[in-house]
């Protein structure tokens, strides 16, 4: 029987990602079958109208809650390196200010989310028969922000810490509560996407009560102690110099989804609902592959405390290989069951069906691309450094997109051409983001090198 917490700095170095990633890419599966479960009820219980209004909030919540839980890598990295070298006090007091923390951006992102939201979907050209209903979707999500980022930030010390479990056992108890609730509201009551979202909310204050309680209960330097709870300079300098720049990296990856789902909307409500069950189905691929990024982050950032670079090396090139595996053979899987597993979303239109397989052909097929691009990433930021990343990114990923629609999308107005942005940037930023690792890997690590 696995323990619950791993030292990453000791031990052979591919059966620990294993045991350790195995957790996340569950837990990033039921989290993903979650959300999916709002798409399924609301296809098969109120129609492609109310599938649209609910695919159209994804790309918009994120661009909101993605700049601030960026700032829980700031935080997982800055306790990771205290493990690394077994500073407590450093730790103690990372933990302390990442929580409290969260609790000011929770409040933050609901005053933003209630006040925005209408004017953003507006934006985005959100068809009118669907506006109304991806508001009201909006503004019960976002009512539980705090918890969302309570979660986010708590689950991101534990697993920096080695542990990968608890969080998932968090996970399964409230979504089931979220799968229950999503029927009990949608059938019982008619409440259509409110009924979804207000199961979304319910199960986002479970899932922060129990993550929170499991640190109360921890005995070692990461239990928090709400009697203790503070910011502490020098750690909240530390988790904004590594969170910021991924914070900013996500809101504009947000930014760029957002114009693209603009785009989408161009084409009507049937291919907003067919990319929005393809968008769901996708996430299991990038759920999957992204546990490897979040590995690499944490097997990273604990042996650069310990100064072991030859281990961030070995921990670098088994991310990349198990990522691309995983991405390859996922991505493949969910291609080639495309027709049949968007008809588990939608009903009553086969053209948002064939819609939907469009997006599949150019995102889930080539997804492996984007997963190595994310591990790259990860293993940049576990050594310390977050503005590289994000620079390299923004350029890479959300420049090549918007050059891309205002060029050759507006040029060849089709859906072919829209979707073929994205294999395009994530080869290109790969590259680069490769040569900026082995820059920062030789300068973070000279003196053990030259040694």
């Amino acid at each position: 029987m696995w323990s619950k917490t791993q030292d990453l700095t000791k031990g052979p170095v591919l059966p620990g990602i294993i045991k350790y990633t195995i957790p996340i890419i569950i837990t990033s599966v039921l989290q993903l079958l979650f959300n999916a479960c709002d798409l399924v009820v609301v296809g098969n219980y109120c129609g492609e109208v109310s599938v649209a209004a609910v695919g159209a909030t994804g790309s918009l919540t994120n661009l909101f809650v993605n700049f601030f839980i960026g700032f829980s890598v700031g935080a997982g990295v800055t306790v990771a390196h205290g493990l690394g070298s077994q500073d407590d006090e450093e730790v103690h007091q990372a933990v302390h200010t990442s929580v409290l923390l969260s609790v000011v951006f929770g409040t933050l992102l609901t005053v933003a989310g209630f006040l925005c939201c209408e004017t953003f979907l507006r934006w985005m050209g959100t068809p009118e028969n669907v506006l109304p209903l991806s508001a009201v979707y909006m503004k019960i999500y976002f009512s539980g922000s705090i918890f969302v980022m309570l979660y986010n930030f708590v689950a991101s010390i534990i697993r920096a810490d080695g542990d990968t479990k608890s969080p998932l056992f968090f996970l399964m108890i409230s979504g089931c509560v979220n799968v229950v609730l999503n029927v009990i509201f949608v059938t019982v009551f008619h409440m259509d996407v409110a009924g979804v979202a207000l199961a979304t909310l319910i199960s986002q204050v479970l899932s922060a009560v129990l993550v929170v309680i499991a640190l109360i209960k921890r005995k070692d330097s990461c239990r928090l102690y709400i009697s203790n709870l503070k910011i502490y300079k020098e750690q909240l300098f530390e988790i904004i110099r590594v969170g910021l720049p991924a914070g900013i990296q996500s809101t504009v990856f947000a930014m760029s989804n957002v114009i693209i789902q603009s785009s989408v909307n161009s084409f009507g409500d049937m291919f907003m609902s067919g990319a929005a069950a393809a968008g769901s189905i996708d996430g299991f691929v990038y759920g999957a592959m992204n546990a490897f990024q979040q590995t690499s982050v944490n097997y990273v950032a604990q042996n650069t405390g310990a100064r072991n670079p030859i281990r961030v090396k070995k921990v670098f090139w088994l991310c990349l290989a198990c990522v691309s595996a995983v991405g390859i053979l996922l991505g493949l899987s969910v291609y080639s069951g495309g027709p049949w597993l968007l008809s588990i979303y939608i009903k009553d239109s086969p053209q948002a069906i064939s819609s939907g397989v469009i997006r599949m052909t150019y995102v889930a097929l080539p997804y492996f691309l984007c997963g190595i691009m994310e591990v790259i990433t990860g293993a940049i930021r576990g050594m310390g450094s977050s503005l590289p990343p994000m620079i390299i990114s923004v350029i890479g990923v959300c420049g090549i997109r918007m050059v891309w629609l205002f060029t050759v999308f507006k040029m060849f107005h089709n859906p072919h051409v829209l979707y073929a942005s994205y294999p395009v940037s994530w080869i290109i930023t790969g590259v680069l983001l490769l040569v900026v690792f082995f820059k920062i890997y030789k300068l973070n690590f000279s003196n053990e090198l030259n040694a």
